[in-house]
């Protein structure tokens, strides 16, 4: 969790990604957002997120991005 809130603050160091859970519902992130932070899990995570699970349910927040890469990481 540590690193995915650390991607996070890197792109917006102004929000509270602990408790936001709007990120795409209240546009804090947008498409660039969303591509950066799926490179940046490939590279410092190697988990790669598969594109039918780009959706905004699993980037609304820090704590729905990390039971994605858990899911995916149980995957492997």
């Amino acid at each position: 969790m540590e690193t995915i809130l650390k991607i996070l603050q890197d792109l917006h160091p102004d929000v509270d990604f602990e408790t936001c859970e709007t990120l795409i519902d209240g546009g804090i992130l947008d498409s660039f957002d969303i591509i950066t932070i799926i490179s940046e899990i490939d590279s410092e995570l190697d988990v790669a997120i598969p594109a039918e699970d780009i959706i905004p349910d699993n980037f609304n927040s820090a704590e729905k991005l990390y039971d994605l890469i858990e899911r995916l990481s149980d995957e492997d």
